[in-house]
């Protein structure tokens, strides 16, 4: 058990049921909601490739959003403990997974593309080592079996 232990919670209600429930693989809609207490409802479905909506998250979306929130925060977190001032961050996350003949998948990788902007250049090769330091504190990274790679690009202000 860590130092420390935190719990996290929330519901997951299944709202797809067209009638018939699951009677069909094509019969029943992945719509659902995702709900925490204080937070706005979160409406998710499966991957469009899978009979699911295109307007709603899915859960492969979600665990890549996961992944490259918590590698900015752990980054400008560990960007703190360095005194590096960080002016603006952003990233565009790709992932990849494969799906197996048995019907089961798995993300096979997934590449973290953040832009940090500094607000002094001189500290950009620092600043591109702090993406090791965060990575290794990010805890949903640390939780996941296969490997996130980091493709940053650091930006002296403008």
């Amino acid at each position: 058990m860590g130092l420390n232990e935190h719990h996290y919670g929330l519901s997951v209600e299944w709202t797809g049921n067209r009638g018939t429930g699951t009677s069909g693989y094509r019969d029943y809609g992945r719509d659902h909601t995702i709900n925490a207490p204080g937070l706005p409802e979160l409406l998710g479905s499966a991957d469009p490739t899978f009979h699911g909506d295109k307007t709603r998250w899915n859960p492969e979306l979600l665990l890549l959003g996961a992944l490259s929130e918590c590698h900015m925060l752990s980054y400008l977190h560990v960007a703190v403990l360095h005194n590096v001032r960080v002016i603006s961050y952003s990233d565009d996350a790709v992932g990849t997974m494969i799906l197996n003949a048995d019907g089961s998948g798995q993300f096979e990788s997934v590449t973290l593309r953040p832009r940090v902007g500094l607000a002094d250049p001189a500290q950009e090769s620092l600043a591109q080592e702090l993406h090791r330091e965060a990575s290794q504190k990010c805890f949903i990274a640390r939780s996941v079996n296969f490997p996130v790679h980091h493709e940053p690009l650091v930006l002296p202000a403008s």
